[in-house]
């Protein structure tokens, strides 16, 4: 039986180089933004067709030397979507753990080299806690850096079959019995500490992605960030203190809710839509996320999000950029493609995809052209595994149509997108 994925897996890019474009109906050339309407709007339109299902939205924005440009196609009768409408990030969470890790690297706070068990700096305190309910497969094995690169095997309780659940991975499986449930981290882990399910020996030529692995990452810099200020601290309070909050470097308007109750997202916000199998549609605008933190739980806009990916990969945030480029560059050999809480998507450059209850999303940036370019979907086709890949690929083909449309390589050879 195929299941839904817990999170979009992460695809590439290319290129074409046009400038502004004759509109063939007499009226002249098209601006910049006019090229982008009508290729996203087109896009939409081809997806519809391709899924037989509504499109509600296609949401890009794309920064350029030349400026920044946004496009939004909606159907009719849908409200429409601005740069600063909220929506669940999904995955794109992860490079903000990464962020936080580095930046704890970067100020001698932890060294991301060490393994879990070892104790943070300055004190004797492990980087996770040693009892049971924390005694994964080679727990004494794995690395900071290996979580990061999803290369430390850790079973994805998130989205694998536990005990008990049946085919369903422990999330779902709680949240069928109580939709309120109050996740922790500790209770995750379990699952894999109990049962001992791993995916593989860490550092072993093997990639396997881990939303699980992220939340053992959550736990680190919530023990790391407790044991420096002296008082009990959670990962989204360094993130708001440290990484995006008023008293960092660019402070940005985003949320990453760890409370079960915590479920609404600010406004102006886009719901989530899930079109099931036999015709089942299913729309998200509250949703519980504390079983996501650290690998999913970000709540944010186009706008703010295309901020925090260029000046990261920049190093003009608040990591140096000797840390930022670790998170671009510090790859295993078996997958080259993923470094530090990122991945490196060819003619799109550098940042994370993600999926979460009805909202796709992608942000990226090319540092060699100075290019980002952020693109939301609110809905996914999950009616079946190809109505699923479609609508990532289709994600994916709105950055690479984006940046072929401002004169910029676009998709690579090999690729194709709805209306191909």
């Amino acid at each position: 039986m195929w299941h839904l994925p817990r999170l979009a897996l992460m695809v590439t890019v290319t290129v074409a180089v046009m400038g502004c474009a004759d509109g063939g109906d007499g009226q002249g050339l098209l601006t910049p933004n006019q090229r982008l309407d009508e290729i996203v709007a087109e896009l939409r339109g081809d997806f519809e067709k391709t899924i037989g299902k509504t499109v509600p939205s296609l949401n890009v924005l794309i920064q350029t030397p030349q400026g920044t440009f946004f496009s939004s196609s909606t159907a009719a009768g849908v409200p429409p979507v601005t740069p600063t409408t909220f929506f669940r990030f999904a995955s794109i969470t992860k490079p903000f753990t990464a962020t936080a890790i580095m930046k704890m690297h970067q100020d001698g706070w932890l060294n991301y080299r060490d393994r879990i068990v070892e104790s943070i700096p300055g004190s004797a305190l492990p980087y996770v806690p040693d009892s049971p309910s924390w005694n994964i497969p080679y727990k004494e094995e794995i690395t900071i850096r290996q979580l990061l690169q999803h290369n430390a095997g850790v079973y994805n309780v998130d989205a694998g079959p536990v005990p008990g659940c049946g085919e369903m991975g422990y999330t779902d499986c709680m949240l069928k019995q109580d939709p309120n449930h109050q996740f922790t981290a500790t209770e995750i882990v379990e699952q894999a500490a109990i049962n001992q399910l791993s995916h593989f020996p860490p550092g072993t030529d093997n990639y396997q992605y881990s939303n699980t692995g992220y939340t053992i990452l959550g736990e680190i810099i919530s023990r790391v960030y407790t044991q420096r200020s002296g008082q009990a601290k959670t990962y989204s309070d360094y993130l708001y203190d440290h990484v995006f909050g008023p008293s960092t470097t660019l402070p940005l308007d985003l949320h990453f809710p760890y409370l079960s109750g915590d479920q609404r997202l600010p406004i102006p916000y886009v719901c989530g839509r899930i079109y099931l199998p036999e015709g089942a549609v299913e729309e998200h605008c509250a949703d519980n996320l504390s079983a996501q933190v650290a690998e999913g739980n970000g709540i944010g806009t186009l706008q703010a999000l295309n901020q925090y990916v260029r000046t990261l990969y920049q190093g003009q945030n608040v990591l140096e950029q000797e840390y930022a480029d670790l998170m671009m560059t510090d790859m295993t050999s078996f997958n080259p493609y993923y470094g530090l809480g990122t991945n490196h998507v060819p003619n799109l450059g550098y940042g994370h995809n993600g999926y979460r209850v009805g909202y796709f999303s992608q942000a990226t940036y090319d540092p060699d052209l100075d290019v980002s370019v952020v693109v939301m979907l609110p809905m996914c086709d999950a009616s079946s595994e190809i109505g699923f890949m479609t609508s990532l690929n289709t994600l994916n083909c709105a950055g690479w149509k984006a940046r072929s449309a401002l004169g910029y390589p676009g998709k690579p050879d090999g690729q194709t997108c709805p209306g191909d």
